[in-house]
């Protein structure tokens, strides 16, 4: 009797502990496939750069960017993506994270590390019609001031790589305005630039044909030069010619 009642005992136990595992596979949340695809240019950039203190020149670019999505339902409608970019752009590698809605559809949240002109990351939210939670891989081409094309969600999405974010001084680069002039000789002309007193200024293109044809080798002029372009560019020039 005794054994027969342990049996028992132990039958009992058994379909209990059953009936939690029943209870527990029923409350599970079942995942179904999505994917979609998008693209988005960029409208109302705005963009800072600064250097570090190991020299990297970070851009920090704010935008909103807008387009079109296409793929299952909840992924496929007009698409708006509010994001912002952290490039260091001496080795272009940086983060690209914000917020996305797709019209009528999901909206919600993503973070991506970027890499040499592509993104790859996570994105989260909500889906209406099917409703649901949102969790999918994202990856596209990428260009702060241009925009998001090529994009995945879900569906094949390319792999990512990885960045350490760390902490450190940063400073805004200098803008630059340089303004400089010389009065003197010409000592050197071309259809690209001109010398005058040991200042070297490029002749702007749309300026070339005029400057050259009124001016040569030997004439004394006064010139102004602007930085512009990366370059000192003539602004000015007046003189007379020597015949």
């Amino acid at each position: 009797m005794r054994k027969l009642t342990l049996a028992a005992a132990a039958v009992v136990a058994l379909v209990a502990a059953s009936v939690a595992v029943a209870h527990g596979i029923e409350g599970a949340k079942t995942a179904t496939a999505v994917s979609g695809t998008f693209s988005a240019t960029a409208a109302n950039a705005k963009t800072r750069t600064c250097t570090t203190t190991a020299g990297k020149t970070i851009v920090v670019t704010d935008a909103r960017y807008t387009g079109t999505a296409a793929g299952s339902a909840g992924l496929a409608g007009a698409i708006i993506l509010q994001a912002r970019s952290v490039v260091n752009t001496t080795d272009d590698i940086g983060t690209v994270a914000g917020h996305y809605a797709v019209a009528h559809g999901a909206k919600g949240a993503f973070t991506t590390v970027y890499d040499h002109g592509a993104v790859a990351g996570l994105a989260t939210g909500r889906l209406h019609n099917p409703s649901g939670e949102l969790v999918a891989n994202l990856s596209a081409s990428f260009s702060p001031t241009a925009g998001f094309s090529n994009g995945k969600i879900g569906g094949g999405t390319s792999g990512g790589s990885a960045v350490a974010v760390s902490g450190g001084a940063c400073k805004s680069a200098p803008t630059v305005h340089e303004h400089d002039g010389a009065r003197g000789t010409i000592s050197a002309l071309s259809s690209t630039s001109i010398t005058v007193a040991g200042l070297t200024c490029a002749i702007p293109s749309d300026r070339s044909s005029a400057v050259n044809a009124k001016f040569k080798t030997g004439d004394t002029v006064e010139i102004a030069c602007a930085f512009a372009n990366g370059a000192s560019t003539l602004t000015k020039i007046e003189g007379r010619k020597h015949h």
